[in-house]
């Protein structure tokens, strides 16, 4: 029997959201991982060790879709707030509006070349924009209902959109016609995409099956039905050889699409699971959900030949039928058999390899924090929260009735005034809060001074003793200006003022350090 360790397994959990976690994507270097959030917010986290995350909170409602450019760094969200925001993942929070829906967007992604984007949304239309001018190109108006998703193949050529009508359809870029059109869901068809080489696609339903055609002879040649509720969301694995799967039944299920069957189920969300999707090199898949976590899982047998993985499943698994001899070219739908046989992996089997990532909570300590920004800005940047607007007179009735109830407290129970009150409990937290991200700025200062003082050895040798780069490092804005490792933007180092002048001006990024 294999090893646990050749299964998938959690590697960690990413918390940070507050609410439900709707949607996730990796950047092209497999560096980092944006994720959106019904909490209205955007979270870019950066997956090395000692690597910052970045919140952006522009978007007035809940974030439906996110990717990353297959060229570039920018980042592309969609949101019920019926806008599309193209961002650049830094300090200085920056972003483009897209608006041309007139209702919730579903679904954001880019083409292969990153000069285009299709969106889809409740309007029913689909919608096709240009990157680089940032504009609106063109329209797609054949769905009838909602549209749930919307994708290019990998050559641009063509479109796949599918929506609450039921159907799922497939565009001509050039012709702007839909050349085809699949319908046989008998409920919303809720995820759609191409496969790597851009032969087939998939989509799935809230009937809980998913389907997977071939677009040159556009016949369906595989028909799963694994889970036992909606499929929210799944990720073609860059081989092409399996596919992950995310329901509203809390399981991920791993389909081997070359020997058509289920060969695992992995648990770990509470509730819905709600968005899954790959790495690029394929070693790494992220799922989120209800629970308003991030789940980090390592494939592991991908980092062995297709023939090993399918010699370890024959030993642990019993005799099946071979594949459907249909499969070729069916001429209806034709379900294949759940094998009770596929390996179940539970995600605290493998949650001991990192532990879970520290994140500020930046709303409590963000106005006793920010005297400290010069230093600190790593931990805390100006949020672009949306508060409660309160007068200055409700303001004055809130601090006079609190004052009140306060006498009132120590009048009616005298034993009670040695306690520690509550303004001092809280004044003692934010001055324990602020001790933290003193030690931790000192920390990040000496870890500059040290390799400031390995760099001026490397490039002088002989020629400037150990004192004399120590001194140097630690006493002018030089060295603090040379570039660190785990930069938000995964690509580009930011020197520390050129940091600290982005971090002032701009309050729409929020930096975070998972440990």
């Amino acid at each position: 029997m294999a090893s646990v360790l050749d299964d998938p397994c959690m590697e960690r959990v990413l918390k940070g959201h507050t609410d439900a976690v709707t949607c996730a994507h990796f950047s092209p270097n497999s560096k980092q991982l944006a994720t959106g959030s019904a909490d209205k917010s955007l979270m870019v986290w950066n997956l090395s060790p000692k690597g910052r995350s970045l919140r952006f909170v522009n978007h007035q409602d809940t974030v439906t879709a996110v990717q990353f450019c297959p060229v570039g760094s920018l980042v592309a969200t969609s949101s019920k707030d019926k806008m599309v925001r193209l961002w650049k993942p830094s300090m200085k929070g920056e972003s483009t509006v897209f608006k041309a829906h007139t209702a919730t967007v579903r679904s954001v992604a880019f083409s292969n070349d990153g000069e285009k984007l299709v969106t889809a949304s409740d309007d029913k239309t689909v919608k096709v924009w240009s990157v680089s001018r940032r504009c609106f190109v063109y329209s797609l108006n054949q769905h009838t209902n909602w549209v749930r998703c919307a994708r290019f193949s990998p050559d641009g050529r063509l479109i796949v959109s599918c929506g609450d009508d039921r159907s799922v359809r497939l565009w001509d870029t050039s012709s702007k016609h839909c050349i085809n059109c699949f319908t046989d869901y008998r409920g919303s068809a809720t995820f759609v995409d191409f496969n790597s080489r851009g032969t087939c696609i998939a989509a799935s339903g809230a009937d809980s099956t998913l389907r997977i055609w071939d677009i040159r002879t556009n016949k369906l040649i595989q028909h799963y039905q694994v889970h036992s509720a909606s499929i929210n969301s799944f990720s073609f694995h860059p081989s092409d050889n399996y596919m992950i799967s995310a329901s509203s039944d809390g399981t991920i299920k791993m389909l081997d699409l070359l020997e058509g069957r289920l060969i695992y189920t992995l648990h770990g969300h509470k509730g819905a699971v709600l968005t899954v999707c790959f790495s690029t090199e394929g070693d790494l898949f992220a799922s989120a959900g209800l629970d308003a976590k991030v789940m980090l899982w390592k494939t592991n047998f991908d980092t062995k030949s297709y023939n090993e993985v399918l010699q370890q499943h024959s030993r642990r698994s019993v005799s099946y039928p071979p594949p459907h001899l249909t499969d070729i070219q069916p001429r209806t739908a034709h379900p294949h058999s759940t094998y009770p046989s596929d390996v179940q992996v539970a995600a605290s089997l493998a949650d001991t390899h990192t532990p879970e990532p520290h994140i500020v909570v930046l709303q409590e300590a963000e106005r006793h924090l920010r005297y400290n920004a010069d230093l600190a800005h790593y931990a805390v940047e100006d949020v672009d929260t949306v508060e409660e607007d309160t007068s200055e007179e409700d303001q004055k009735t809130k601090r006079s009735k609190g004052g009140e109830d306060e006498r009132r407290r120590h009048q009616d129970t005298p034993g009670d005034t040695l306690r520690p009150s509550p303004v001092l409990n809280s004044i003692l937290q934010h001055i324990v809060q602020q001790l933290d991200v003193l030690t931790r700025t000192v920390s990040v200062l000496e870890d500059r001074i040290t390799t400031t003082e390995d760099k001026l050895q490397e490039c002088l040798p002989g020629v400037l003793p150990s004192h004399v780069a120590l001194e140097g490092a630690s006493g002018g804005t030089d060295a603090l200006a040379q570039p660190t490792e785990g930069g938000a933007s995964g690509g580009t180092d930011h020197p520390l003022e050129e940091q600290l002048t982005s971090g002032q001006d701009s309050g729409q990024a929020v930096q975070q350090t998972p440990t």
